[in-house]
Protein backbone atom coordinates (compact mmCIF):
# COMPACT_ATOMS: atom_id res chain seq x y z
CA UNK A 1 0.00 0.00 0.00
CA UNK A 2 1.38 3.66 -0.81
CA UNK A 3 1.47 5.95 1.45
CA UNK A 4 -0.76 8.12 -1.40
CA UNK A 5 -3.65 5.73 -1.59
CA UNK A 6 -5.93 7.46 -0.09
CA UNK A 7 -5.69 10.68 -1.74
CA UNK A 8 -4.35 10.03 -5.17
CA UNK A 9 -6.10 9.23 -8.05
CA UNK A 10 -7.56 6.45 -9.54
CA UNK A 11 -5.14 3.92 -11.56
CA UNK A 12 -6.02 2.27 -15.59
CA UNK A 13 -6.66 -1.28 -13.30
CA UNK A 14 -9.27 0.74 -10.92
CA UNK A 15 -11.19 2.37 -13.52
CA UNK A 16 -13.45 -0.65 -14.50
CA UNK A 17 -14.74 -1.16 -11.29
CA UNK A 18 -14.91 2.37 -10.88
CA UNK A 19 -17.49 2.69 -13.86
CA UNK A 20 -19.64 0.20 -12.24
CA UNK A 21 -19.88 1.25 -9.08
CA UNK A 22 -21.01 4.74 -10.43
CA UNK A 23 -23.52 2.88 -12.83
CA UNK A 24 -24.82 0.81 -9.77
CA UNK A 25 -25.20 4.45 -7.47
CA UNK A 26 -28.60 5.42 -7.73
CA UNK A 27 -27.52 8.85 -5.58
CA UNK A 28 -25.54 9.42 -8.79
CA UNK A 29 -28.52 8.08 -11.46
CA UNK A 30 -31.20 10.21 -9.41
CA UNK A 31 -28.77 13.23 -9.53
CA UNK A 32 -28.57 12.48 -13.92
CA UNK A 33 -32.28 12.08 -13.82
CA UNK A 34 -32.91 15.59 -11.69
CA UNK A 35 -31.03 17.00 -14.65
CA UNK A 36 -32.59 15.71 -17.88
CA UNK A 37 -36.15 15.70 -16.00
CA UNK A 38 -36.33 17.93 -13.00
CA UNK A 39 -40.33 18.72 -13.02
CA UNK A 40 -40.77 14.68 -12.81
CA UNK A 41 -38.46 14.57 -10.13
CA UNK A 42 -39.71 17.31 -8.14
CA UNK A 43 -43.40 15.96 -7.95
CA UNK A 44 -43.51 12.26 -8.57
CA UNK A 45 -40.13 10.90 -7.55
CA UNK A 46 -41.48 7.76 -6.20
CA UNK A 47 -42.86 6.46 -9.89
CA UNK A 48 -40.42 8.17 -12.02
CA UNK A 49 -37.02 7.64 -10.35
CA UNK A 50 -37.29 4.04 -10.12
CA UNK A 51 -39.06 3.39 -13.63
CA UNK A 52 -36.58 5.84 -15.20
CA UNK A 53 -32.95 4.38 -13.42
CA UNK A 54 -32.30 1.11 -15.49
CA UNK A 55 -32.86 3.73 -19.00
CA UNK A 56 -29.85 5.91 -17.28
CA UNK A 57 -27.99 2.74 -16.44
CA UNK A 58 -28.28 1.32 -20.03
CA UNK A 59 -27.24 4.68 -21.72
CA UNK A 60 -24.37 4.83 -19.55
CA UNK A 61 -23.30 1.43 -19.84
CA UNK A 62 -23.43 2.06 -23.47
CA UNK A 63 -21.12 5.34 -23.58
CA UNK A 64 -19.00 3.39 -21.33
CA UNK A 65 -18.08 0.72 -23.34
CA UNK A 66 -15.17 1.87 -24.62
CA UNK A 67 -13.77 3.42 -21.67
CA UNK A 68 -10.81 0.92 -19.81
CA UNK A 69 -7.91 3.88 -18.90
CA UNK A 70 -8.35 6.80 -17.34
CA UNK A 71 -7.21 8.55 -20.85
CA UNK A 72 -9.80 6.84 -22.26
CA UNK A 73 -12.73 8.90 -19.48
CA UNK A 74 -11.10 11.78 -19.95
CA UNK A 75 -10.92 11.54 -24.29
CA UNK A 76 -14.62 11.22 -23.30
CA UNK A 77 -14.96 13.77 -20.95
CA UNK A 78 -12.94 16.10 -23.16
CA UNK A 79 -15.35 15.92 -26.21
CA UNK A 80 -17.87 16.64 -23.63
CA UNK A 81 -16.27 19.56 -22.37
CA UNK A 82 -16.12 20.98 -26.12
CA UNK A 83 -19.40 20.37 -26.95
CA UNK A 84 -21.04 22.29 -23.45
CA UNK A 85 -18.34 24.95 -24.66
CA UNK A 86 -19.34 25.64 -27.90
CA UNK A 87 -23.20 25.79 -26.09
CA UNK A 88 -21.94 28.07 -23.98
CA UNK A 89 -19.52 30.27 -25.15
CA UNK A 90 -18.72 32.84 -27.38
CA UNK A 91 -15.40 31.25 -28.21
CA UNK A 92 -12.72 30.35 -25.90
CA UNK A 93 -8.62 30.80 -26.86
CA UNK A 94 -5.57 29.89 -25.27
CA UNK A 95 -1.76 31.75 -24.69
CA UNK A 96 1.09 31.17 -23.68
CA UNK A 97 1.35 27.83 -23.83
CA UNK A 98 5.03 27.85 -26.21
CA UNK A 99 6.16 28.80 -22.43
CA UNK A 100 5.53 25.00 -21.97
CA UNK A 101 8.37 22.14 -22.62
CA UNK A 102 6.83 18.80 -23.41
CA UNK A 103 9.93 17.00 -21.69
CA UNK A 104 9.00 18.75 -18.33
CA UNK A 105 6.27 18.66 -15.53
CA UNK A 106 4.35 20.95 -13.96
CA UNK A 107 2.41 22.65 -11.08
CA UNK A 108 0.57 25.22 -12.92
CA UNK A 109 -1.21 27.38 -10.49
CA UNK A 110 -4.11 29.41 -11.06
CA UNK A 111 -6.24 32.30 -9.81
CA UNK A 112 -9.78 30.35 -8.82
CA UNK A 113 -12.85 31.42 -10.23
CA UNK A 114 -15.11 28.17 -10.90
CA UNK A 115 -14.38 24.86 -9.40
CA UNK A 116 -14.46 22.38 -12.28
CA UNK A 117 -14.26 24.65 -14.96
CA UNK A 118 -10.74 26.24 -13.82
CA UNK A 119 -8.81 23.19 -13.99
CA UNK A 120 -10.53 22.08 -17.59
CA UNK A 121 -10.19 24.65 -19.64
CA UNK A 122 -6.03 24.24 -18.80
CA UNK A 123 -6.27 20.79 -19.39
CA UNK A 124 -8.30 21.73 -22.38
CA UNK A 125 -5.37 23.88 -23.56
CA UNK A 126 -2.76 21.37 -23.06
CA UNK A 127 -4.96 18.49 -24.73
CA UNK A 128 -4.98 21.14 -28.08
CA UNK A 129 -1.10 21.24 -28.26
CA UNK A 130 -0.73 17.58 -27.85
CA UNK A 131 0.28 18.06 -24.57
CA UNK A 132 0.27 15.64 -21.07
CA UNK A 133 -3.20 16.37 -18.74
CA UNK A 134 -2.40 17.42 -15.33
CA UNK A 135 -3.58 15.90 -11.81
CA UNK A 136 -5.98 17.61 -10.19
CA UNK A 137 -5.95 18.71 -7.04
CA UNK A 138 -9.30 19.21 -5.18
CA UNK A 139 -10.84 19.50 -1.36
CA UNK A 140 -12.53 16.88 0.16
CA UNK A 141 -15.20 19.35 1.16
CA UNK A 142 -16.63 18.34 -2.45
CA UNK A 143 -16.21 14.93 -1.97
CA UNK A 144 -18.54 14.12 0.50
CA UNK A 145 -20.65 11.49 -1.46
CA UNK A 146 -19.01 8.43 -3.01
CA UNK A 147 -20.00 9.24 -6.41
CA UNK A 148 -18.38 12.53 -6.34
CA UNK A 149 -15.56 10.91 -5.24
CA UNK A 150 -15.11 8.45 -7.98
CA UNK A 151 -15.45 10.94 -10.23
CA UNK A 152 -13.56 13.16 -9.78
CA UNK A 153 -10.30 10.61 -8.86
CA UNK A 154 -11.18 8.47 -12.19
CA UNK A 155 -10.87 12.28 -13.87
CA UNK A 156 -6.95 12.40 -12.27
CA UNK A 157 -8.05 14.67 -9.27
CA UNK A 158 -6.15 13.82 -5.72
CA UNK A 159 -7.92 14.87 -2.25
CA UNK A 160 -6.49 18.15 -0.50
CA UNK A 161 -7.81 16.76 2.91
CA UNK A 162 -9.51 20.55 4.50
CA UNK A 163 -12.15 18.30 6.85
CA UNK A 164 -9.32 16.96 9.17
CA UNK A 165 -9.71 19.08 12.86
CA UNK A 166 -6.44 18.76 15.02
CA UNK A 167 -3.70 20.56 14.35
CA UNK A 168 -1.48 17.63 14.22
CA UNK A 169 -3.55 15.58 11.66
CA UNK A 170 -3.46 18.78 9.80
CA UNK A 171 -0.06 19.33 9.26
CA UNK A 172 0.41 15.47 8.39
CA UNK A 173 -2.60 15.69 5.59
CA UNK A 174 -0.37 18.85 4.34
CA UNK A 175 2.98 16.95 4.60
CA UNK A 176 1.31 14.38 2.55
CA UNK A 177 -0.23 16.59 -0.15
CA UNK A 178 3.76 18.53 -0.50
CA UNK A 179 5.20 15.16 -1.07
CA UNK A 180 2.37 13.62 -3.20
CA UNK A 181 2.96 17.27 -5.38
CA UNK A 182 6.05 16.76 -5.39
CA UNK A 183 6.80 12.81 -6.19
CA UNK A 184 3.75 13.21 -9.19
CA UNK A 185 6.38 16.12 -10.62
CA UNK A 186 9.52 14.68 -10.09
CA UNK A 187 9.45 10.91 -9.93
CA UNK A 188 6.26 10.39 -12.24
CA UNK A 189 6.77 13.05 -14.49
CA UNK A 190 3.02 13.89 -14.22
CA UNK A 191 1.82 17.41 -14.18
CA UNK A 192 -0.20 18.67 -11.49
CA UNK A 193 -2.80 21.79 -10.95
CA UNK A 194 -3.65 23.71 -8.32
CA UNK A 195 -5.72 26.80 -7.30
CA UNK A 196 -3.84 29.86 -6.06
CA UNK A 197 -5.79 30.28 -3.17
CA UNK A 198 -8.83 28.00 -1.22
CA UNK A 199 -11.67 28.12 -2.17
CA UNK A 200 -13.00 30.76 -5.28
CA UNK A 201 -12.39 34.11 -5.41
CA UNK A 202 -15.84 35.91 -5.20
CA UNK A 203 -14.83 39.60 -4.96
CA UNK A 204 -12.33 38.88 -7.96
CA UNK A 205 -9.36 39.99 -6.08
CA UNK A 206 -6.89 37.20 -6.82
CA UNK A 207 -4.01 36.62 -4.60
CA UNK A 208 -2.14 33.71 -3.64
CA UNK A 209 -2.43 32.15 -0.14
CA UNK A 210 1.47 32.04 1.02
CA UNK A 211 0.41 28.99 3.52
CA UNK A 212 -0.18 27.53 0.11
CA UNK A 213 3.50 27.99 -0.67
CA UNK A 214 4.80 26.97 2.53
CA UNK A 215 3.07 23.81 2.34
CA UNK A 216 4.81 23.63 -1.16
CA UNK A 217 7.93 23.46 0.57
CA UNK A 218 7.09 21.19 3.16
CA UNK A 219 8.75 18.07 1.49
CA UNK A 220 11.69 19.69 0.72
CA UNK A 221 14.90 18.29 1.43
CA UNK A 222 17.01 19.48 5.10
CA UNK A 223 19.55 20.72 3.19
CA UNK A 224 17.42 22.50 0.34
CA UNK A 225 16.27 26.40 1.03
CA UNK A 226 12.87 27.53 0.26
CA UNK A 227 13.94 28.61 -2.75
CA UNK A 228 15.91 25.39 -4.30
CA UNK A 229 12.21 23.40 -2.95
CA UNK A 230 10.15 25.68 -5.40
CA UNK A 231 12.26 25.63 -8.12
CA UNK A 232 12.12 21.90 -8.13
CA UNK A 233 8.24 21.83 -8.35
CA UNK A 234 8.36 23.99 -11.81
CA UNK A 235 5.98 26.00 -10.88
CA UNK A 236 4.19 28.14 -13.98
CA UNK A 237 1.05 30.87 -13.54
CA UNK A 238 -1.82 30.41 -15.27
CA UNK A 239 -4.54 33.77 -15.25
CA UNK A 240 -7.89 32.14 -16.39
CA UNK A 241 -10.61 35.02 -17.13
CA UNK A 242 -14.23 34.14 -17.94
CA UNK A 243 -16.62 37.12 -19.45
CA UNK A 244 -19.52 36.28 -17.17
CA UNK A 245 -19.94 34.06 -14.32
CA UNK A 246 -23.23 31.93 -14.36
CA UNK A 247 -22.32 31.57 -10.56
CA UNK A 248 -22.07 35.26 -9.84
CA UNK A 249 -25.63 35.66 -7.89
CA UNK A 250 -24.41 33.10 -5.92
CA UNK A 251 -21.16 34.43 -5.15
CA UNK A 252 -22.56 37.99 -4.38
CA UNK A 253 -25.34 36.33 -1.83
CA UNK A 254 -22.48 34.81 0.04
CA UNK A 255 -20.37 38.35 0.13
CA UNK A 256 -23.40 39.90 0.67
CA UNK A 257 -23.98 37.64 4.26
CA UNK A 258 -20.51 38.38 5.05
CA UNK A 259 -20.60 42.06 5.02
CA UNK A 260 -23.90 41.66 7.03
CA UNK A 261 -21.94 39.28 9.58
CA UNK A 262 -24.57 36.60 8.79
CA UNK A 263 -23.08 33.06 9.32
CA UNK A 264 -23.40 31.73 5.57
CA UNK A 265 -23.99 28.33 6.03
CA UNK A 266 -23.94 26.23 2.20
CA UNK A 267 -26.88 23.82 1.81
CA UNK A 268 -25.76 20.30 1.60
CA UNK A 269 -25.33 19.66 -2.20
CA UNK A 270 -24.57 23.24 -3.10
CA UNK A 271 -20.91 22.82 -3.99
CA UNK A 272 -22.25 20.01 -6.63
CA UNK A 273 -24.94 22.58 -7.79
CA UNK A 274 -22.14 25.02 -8.67
CA UNK A 275 -20.46 22.79 -10.27
CA UNK A 276 -23.08 22.18 -13.05
CA UNK A 277 -24.28 25.80 -12.63
CA UNK A 278 -20.96 26.49 -13.88
CA UNK A 279 -20.67 24.38 -16.67
CA UNK A 280 -24.37 24.85 -18.05
CA UNK A 281 -23.93 28.40 -18.06
CA UNK A 282 -23.47 31.55 -19.85
CA UNK A 283 -20.14 32.18 -19.97
CA UNK A 284 -19.23 34.99 -22.88
CA UNK A 285 -15.58 34.80 -23.69
CA UNK A 286 -13.13 32.41 -21.85
CA UNK A 287 -9.11 33.26 -21.95
CA UNK A 288 -6.69 31.06 -20.57
CA UNK A 289 -2.72 32.55 -20.85
CA UNK A 290 0.06 30.19 -18.91
CA UNK A 291 2.57 32.60 -17.60
CA UNK A 292 6.33 31.95 -17.54
CA UNK A 293 7.93 29.03 -15.13
CA UNK A 294 9.49 30.48 -11.68
CA UNK A 295 13.01 28.85 -11.77
CA UNK A 296 14.15 30.38 -8.55
CA UNK A 297 15.35 33.53 -6.83
CA UNK A 298 12.41 34.02 -4.27
CA UNK A 299 13.69 33.29 -0.16
CA UNK A 300 10.27 33.00 0.92
CA UNK A 301 6.33 32.75 0.51
CA UNK A 302 5.66 36.40 0.64
CA UNK A 303 8.30 37.10 -2.20
CA UNK A 304 7.04 34.11 -4.06
CA UNK A 305 3.57 35.00 -3.96
CA UNK A 306 3.79 38.28 -5.47
CA UNK A 307 5.50 37.13 -8.19
CA UNK A 308 3.11 34.41 -8.76
CA UNK A 309 -0.07 37.40 -7.95
CA UNK A 310 2.25 39.43 -10.82
CA UNK A 311 1.67 37.02 -13.81
CA UNK A 312 -1.35 35.86 -13.19
CA UNK A 313 -3.02 39.61 -12.53
CA UNK A 314 -0.70 41.35 -15.28
CA UNK A 315 -1.84 38.55 -17.86
CA UNK A 316 -5.53 38.93 -16.59
CA UNK A 317 -7.95 39.10 -20.02
CA UNK A 318 -10.18 41.84 -19.11
CA UNK A 319 -13.32 41.53 -20.70
CA UNK A 320 -15.71 44.54 -21.70
CA UNK A 321 -17.77 43.16 -19.06
CA UNK A 322 -14.76 43.84 -16.54
CA UNK A 323 -14.32 47.08 -18.04
CA UNK A 324 -17.96 48.19 -18.18
CA UNK A 325 -18.57 47.24 -14.29
CA UNK A 326 -15.35 49.35 -13.98
CA UNK A 327 -16.74 52.27 -15.36
CA UNK A 328 -20.41 51.62 -13.66
CA UNK A 329 -18.43 52.58 -10.08
CA UNK A 330 -18.18 56.41 -11.56
CA UNK A 331 -15.18 58.79 -11.19
CA UNK A 332 -13.52 57.35 -13.87
CA UNK A 333 -11.09 59.72 -16.32
CA UNK A 334 -11.65 59.57 -19.99
CA UNK A 335 -7.85 58.91 -20.69
CA UNK A 336 -8.27 55.24 -18.75
CA UNK A 337 -11.46 54.22 -20.13
CA UNK A 338 -10.50 54.98 -23.53
CA UNK A 339 -7.56 53.00 -22.77
CA UNK A 340 -9.27 50.10 -21.08
CA UNK A 341 -11.47 49.84 -24.46
CA UNK A 342 -8.90 50.22 -27.06
CA UNK A 343 -8.37 46.78 -25.87
CA UNK A 344 -11.25 45.72 -27.86
CA UNK A 345 -11.45 47.75 -31.01
CA UNK A 346 -14.09 46.23 -32.36
CA UNK A 347 -16.73 45.60 -29.43
CA UNK A 348 -19.99 47.13 -30.25
CA UNK A 349 -20.13 48.93 -26.40
CA UNK A 350 -23.80 49.67 -26.60
CA UNK A 351 -24.05 45.86 -27.23
CA UNK A 352 -21.87 44.91 -24.58
CA UNK A 353 -23.58 47.65 -22.06
CA UNK A 354 -27.06 46.29 -23.06
CA UNK A 355 -25.66 42.16 -22.05
CA UNK A 356 -24.43 43.02 -18.79
CA UNK A 357 -27.48 45.13 -17.36
CA UNK A 358 -29.37 41.86 -18.06
CA UNK A 359 -27.14 39.84 -16.84
CA UNK A 360 -26.71 42.45 -13.66
CA UNK A 361 -30.42 42.30 -13.53
CA UNK A 362 -30.93 38.75 -12.31
CA UNK A 363 -29.04 39.18 -9.71
CA UNK A 364 -31.29 40.78 -6.27
CA UNK A 365 -31.20 44.15 -5.84
CA UNK A 366 -29.18 44.18 -2.32
CA UNK A 367 -26.40 42.73 -4.01
CA UNK A 368 -26.57 43.72 -7.17
CA UNK A 369 -23.32 46.22 -6.88
CA UNK A 370 -21.36 43.40 -4.86
CA UNK A 371 -21.67 41.64 -8.26
CA UNK A 372 -20.41 44.68 -10.12
CA UNK A 373 -17.61 45.91 -7.90
CA UNK A 374 -16.32 42.04 -8.30
CA UNK A 375 -16.32 42.41 -12.47
CA UNK A 376 -14.55 45.63 -12.02
CA UNK A 377 -11.74 44.13 -9.58
CA UNK A 378 -10.17 42.70 -12.26
CA UNK A 379 -9.57 46.26 -13.67
CA UNK A 380 -8.61 47.21 -10.27
CA UNK A 381 -5.77 45.06 -9.81
CA UNK A 382 -4.02 45.24 -13.22
CA UNK A 383 -4.58 49.17 -12.54
CA UNK A 384 -2.58 48.91 -9.28
CA UNK A 385 0.03 46.63 -11.07
CA UNK A 386 0.57 49.46 -13.44
CA UNK A 387 0.91 52.35 -11.09
CA UNK A 388 3.48 50.36 -8.24
CA UNK A 389 5.45 49.31 -11.47
CA UNK A 390 6.23 46.00 -10.22
CA UNK A 391 9.30 44.08 -11.90
CA UNK A 392 9.70 40.58 -11.62
CA UNK A 393 12.30 39.91 -9.89
CA UNK A 394 15.91 38.54 -11.36
CA UNK A 395 16.00 35.04 -11.58
CA UNK A 396 18.12 32.25 -11.52
CA UNK A 397 18.47 30.06 -14.73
Amino acid sequence: MSEFDDIRPYNDSEVPEVLERLIADSEFLDLLLARKAPRLCKFIPWIFKPLARPFIQHSLRGLTAKVHTVADFQSHMTEALKDMLDRTTQGYGFGGLDNIDPSKAYLFMSNHRDIALDPAMVNLGLIMTDLKTVRIAIGDNLLRKPYASDLMRVNRSFIVKRSVTSRRDKLEALKTLSRYIRHSINSEQTSCWIAQAEGRAKNGRDRTETALLKMLALSKDKEQNFAEAIKEVNLLPVSISYEYDPCAADKARALYAAEQGIDYVKEEFEDLDTIVKGLVGQKGRIQVNFGDRIVGGFENADELAAEIDRQIIGQYQLFPSNIIAWEMQGNRDSETVASLRAQWPDENWLDAQIQFDSHIAKIPGTHRQIAIDSYAASVDNQLALLVNSIQPKTQGS
